[in-house]
Parts: structure tokens; sequence; C-alpha cells
């Protein structure tokens, strides 16, 4: 391991079958390692998964958008596969179901992110895994649930586009704006990991396991059913605003002139605040502006003032002026300014790339973002650089397998 000296994670002694590819699936068997949980990443034995294609890749010469090098690995690979071990197995060869039991029977939980009827077709599906080991909890991740017309594909923009998050941001009458990260695929793993979870929990109490079926245009939906927008609409307010939230005014992103400043004034001390650091304190007796729901209903006045003022400012004086006044403003931040902040970086939130030949790069990627103060978080030093790096190691270690049976699953093209 290399962020514990000892193995205290809090899913510590739990083995996963992970058989998921490309993000919203490894994202959550990643969050199952960085708990502590051993994860088998089974990969097909021609090609693998898809993310090991994904541009840009890292080697001994850097960033490349294209792979030059045997050692060149991309960087959805070297971050989604981290702390798993990875094997290859053929699902689709007669002989797979044999070798896909057994592995099976040592786990105690299966995740997998295929389309809508594939895992059954393979022999992989909840019914078959309950058969062999009752004990499983199996999570299924897809576009838009078991239930759906088999084969229905889902990749994040059009889960963005069908959830009507793409109407939550941008300018009245402007185009849908898709956001910048994937967020559908992201988000459905976390409710998935949060199943699985509580599934274990019950199992506790019960013996058995249990699916657990999360769709990518449920959880993204579901966040977007937090704002009442039909509420919005009924009261006369404008809910695609862009930059700012009227029904909160003041509460957005300003212009300055070398940045952007995001502000929260939602209260009447902190709209009193801001007024002061406008240097326009005189705001908070205007009829318009005195009371919250006031500012509400002129917040396109409001919004104006306050970007008159802001536009005059550096971000470094525009800060300066509104934390003096107790009023919550930040910097809004690029990427990597954000994923190098100090905080960040101490608390393991943002970890930086390591290259499992090359080691640490000087860039950055997710860490675990949740801390405990017993129990720990981390990866386990392995990654599965090249297809079936750890075929030896689950197959003949855990399984009991022998040269011979190695042998013959290799020459039959099942591993």
């Amino acid at each position: 391991m290399t962020e514990n000296q000892t193995d205290d994670r809090p899913l510590a002694g739990i083995r996963v079958l992970d058989l998921t590819r490309a993000l919203a699936g490894p994202y959550a068997t990643l969050l199952l390692a960085g708990l502590g949980a051993e994860v088998i990443k089974l990969e097909d034995p021609v090609g693998g998964d898809l993310a090991r294609e994904n541009s840009p890749y890292l080697g001994k010469d850097g960033v490349t958008v294209g792979r030059s090098d045997p050692d060149d690995v991309s960087f959805s690979h070297l971050t989604r596969s981290r702390g798993k071990s990875g094997i290859t197995l053929d699902l689709k060869h007669e002989a797979a179901g044999e070798v896909f039991a057994d592995l099976v029977r040592g786990c105690d939980v299966v995740v997998e992110n295929f389309t809508a009827g594939t895992a059954a077709r393979l022999g992989v599906d909840h019914d078959t895994v309950r058969e062999i080991n009752p004990r499983v909890v199996y999570l299924s991740l897809s576009g838009f649930g078991q239930d759906a017309r088999a084969g229905s594909k889902a990749m994040d923009v059009l889960v963005q586009a069908l959830s009507g998050v793409m109407y939550t941001s941008g300018e009245p009458g402007e185009p849908p704006v898709r956001l910048g990260i994937p967020v559908a695929d992201m988000l459905a793993p976390v409710f998935g990991v949060i199943g699985v979870l509580a599934a274990l929990e019950r199992r506790h109490r019960t013996g058995t396991g249990d699916w657990v079926d999360v769709s990518m245009l449920g959880a993204l939906t579901s966040f977007v059913a937090i704002e009442n927008w039909g509420a919005m609409a009924a009261a006369g307010m404008e809910a695609r605003t862009g930059r700012t939230v009227h029904r909160l005014s003041p509460f957005g992103v300003f212009e300055c002139k070398d940045g952007w400043v995001a502000v929260v004034a939602v209260h009447d001390k902190l709209a009193t605040g801001l007024f002061a650091a406008m240097g326009a304190p005189e705001l908070g007796a205007d009829p318009r502006f005195a009371t919250r729901d006031a500012r509400v209903a002129h917040a396109v006045e409001l919004e104006a003032r306050i970007e008159d003022w802001s536009r005059t400012c550096t971000l470094a004086e525009a800060l300066d002026a509104l934390e003096a006044r107790g009023v919550p403003a930040a910097p809004v931040r690029t990427p990597e300014e954000a994923l190098t902040d100090p905080d960040t970086l101490r608390r393991r939130e943002s970890v930086p790339v390591v290259h499992p030949v090359h080691g640490p790069s000087d860039l950055h990627t997710a860490g675990i973002p949740i801390t405990f103060t017993e129990a720990a978080t981390g990866f386990d030093d392995v990654l599965p650089l090249h297809l079936g790096e750890h075929n030896e190691q689950v197959y003949r270690d855990l399984l009991g397998y022998d040269d011979d049976r190695l042998r013959e699953l290799r020459d039959r093209g099942v591993i």
C-alpha cells in the first residue's frame, strides 16, 4: 500500500469482482478500492477496457496525444484503475462460465455496467451470480435502469440532455449548456456505492445479498428535481439565469478586471455588507433592495449594479472588500488551480498521477474525498499496466489453478 502503513480502511476484507469499463462502473469500483476493498478488474483478453485507448497518455516522454511507447498509459486508465488487480477472461468463450463461477464464489460484490440485457446474454447477470453465491451484493449501473429496453445505450452527454440539466445553466434564450464534467457518469456510481454499502449492512442481518440497480438518468434527474422549476415558473421567476441565481439574489459570479468573483449575500446582513463593500451603503435603504423578497423581485437591476462595481476592481481588491465585511466570496479558479490547492492536497482529495514505471508526475487526479477519525482511505500500490497483469496472482493464488489449468485456459483463449 502506498498511503497506509496498516490496512485499517473501512472495507478491508471485502472482495469486489469488477466487470466494468469506461467511466461510471470503474469510478464506482475505484471508490470501493479507495475505501479498502480488494478489487479484481476483469477485462476482455482482446483490447480490454475502452479507457486504455483514451488520449492523452503519460510515459517516459511526459504527456503525449498518441501512444508511442509500450509504457505509455492513458490518463483515464491510470486514474480509474488504481488499487485494482487486473485479470483477463473472455466472457463469450464457452469455457468462461466455470472460471467466472469460481471467481464469484470468493467475492462479496460484483459490479457491472453493461447495456441492458448484455449481462444475461454473457451469463454474468444477477440471477446467475445469486445462484452461485447468494451472499453477493450485485451492482448494476446503466443509462436507464435494468427494466429498460435491451440494448439501450447511454453516454454522459445523452443523459445530460435527457435529464434537463442542460437547461439549468446558461442564459435565457441561449443554447443548452453541457456541464464540463461527466456529471452523470460520476453521480450514478456514487449512488451505486451507497447502495452497495447499504446492501452489505443488510447482509449482516439477513445473510443474503441484494441487487442494486442505479441508472445514470435517474441519478442526475433526482439532482435536477431538487430545485422546483415548475414553482419558479409559476411565480414568474426566470429559472435559467446563467451566472447568477435570481431567486437567491445576490448569489452568483461577477466579472472583475482580471477574473471572476463568486458572491453570496442572500440575507439582509450579508446584503448590507455587500453594499458597504461596493461603497454604496444607501442601497440598503432602497425599497427595491431593502428586503430579501425585494432583492429577488429586482434581481436583474441589483446584479447590474454589483457588476458595475466589480468591473472597476481587480479580483484581489473585490475579495478584500467583501471579506473585510463578512460577505462570503471566492475567486473562480481553473481546474488545475483547484486541484493544487494546499488544503485539498493535504486532505488527499486531490493526489498526484503516478505512472507505475516512471513514478509520480506533476499532474493531479481524484483522491477519496472522505476522511475518518479512526479509519483510513487510500489505494493499494497496484495497477493493471498490461492486460492480464495479475492473472497468475488471482487464478493461481486465489482460485488455486495449477500450471496445467492455466496453460489450458491460455491455449484455448479463455484468458
